[in-house]
């Protein structure tokens, strides 16, 4: 999957964001990526009250009209680490809003490919 593929999305206005977890072993890698995805301030505590904190900040979360936040290469972090991921997911999960300050979708990425 590559940035092209979302042209059509960023065409529309939309902000297209690839989290890339090929390799992430744990939380704080986890966290080191969705901060570099994101472009998190240095100031991002890299715990999960932090991330969905930031998610929820227009700053970096939901956009107008809205970002698309795609999740590629997650399955071996999901199968290695089955806690930490089902909270990732919850967290992401709640992140996901469409209101009138914005929207934020997540995608999780079936394909093995990026």
């Amino acid at each position: 999957m590559t940035a092209e593929a979302f042209d059509s999305v960023r065409a529309t206005g939309w902000l297209v964001d690839l989290l890339d977890l090929e390799g992430v072993t744990g939380k704080a890698a986890f966290m080191d990526r969705v901060a570099t995805a994101l472009r998190f301030p240095d100031w991002f505590g890299r715990n999960w009250d932090a991330l969905a904190d930031c998610l929820g900040d227009p700053d970096w979360g939901p956009a107008v009209p809205g970002r698309l936040l795609v999740v590629t290469r997650w399955q071996e972090y999901a199968a290695g680490r089955p806690d930490e991921w089902a909270i990732a997911l919850d967290v992401l999960g709640g992140a996901a809003v469409s209101e009138p300050h914005g929207t934020l979708a997540v995608h999780l990425a079936l394909g093995g490919s990026h």
